[in-house]
């Protein structure tokens, strides 16, 4: 095996999964990983980072709006070429996608949810799935955030507020999971 697939089965080496869907999850990541090129967009399951930012000195989270969805998110995505990590790309990701100069997995950098995400088609690409790993980072200089570009805006939230604003159930458990790390 490669490389590029040690580094995911790595990362995910630790974790347990908390319900069966989790657990299924997790079995159809590694047989991707089996299968090869599990980076790959074309593949029609493909493994992505992404991460839940927090400022825990004021216990908020920070939701992007991802238009295409038209939904509150995480921040994250696909792998560049030559990325393996799905820390270093959830990193990369939400450095982008916010302007955060400071962003550093919290309270340690271990994956804290695995979730298979269904992508509808668009004028780019079929439809598809993403196999999400997903990470807590945070930041001391919330005020540093910047969107990436006018369709994408940034907002912090209170835990009680990201539940309101989120649609996604799948977000609603990834904020679940990160919500009492908060706890001040």
């Amino acid at each position: 095996m490669a490389t590029a697939e040690h580094a995911v089965l790595h990362v995910l080496t630790g974790y347990r999964p908390k319900t069966t869907m989790e657990h299924s999850d997790l079995e159809r990541v590694r047989g991707a990983v089996e299968a090869g090129a599990p980076w790959e967009r074309e593949s029609s399951l493909h493994i992505t980072g992404s991460a839940l930012i927090v400022h825990p000195d004021s216990g908020r989270v920070l939701l992007r709006w991802h238009q295409h969805l038209q939904s509150w998110l995480l921040v994250g995505g696909h792998a560049d070429p030559g990325e393996y990590d799905p820390l270093a790309i959830a990193l990369r990701e939400g450095r982008e996608e916010t302007g955060l100069p400071d962003l550093a997995p919290w309270p340690d950098a271990e994956v804290r949810h695995l979730v298979i995400v269904p992508v509808p088609e668009n004028s780019r690409e079929p439809a598809h799935e993403h196999a999400d790993v997903r990470f807590v980072l945070a930041t001391n200089v919330p005020e540093a955030v910047r969107p990436e570009n006018p369709d994408a805006p940034l907002r912090w939230l209170t835990p009680d507020e990201a539940r309101m604003a989120i649609t996604e159930p799948n977000v609603l458990d990834t904020l679940s999971r990160v919500e009492p790390l908060l706890v001040r």
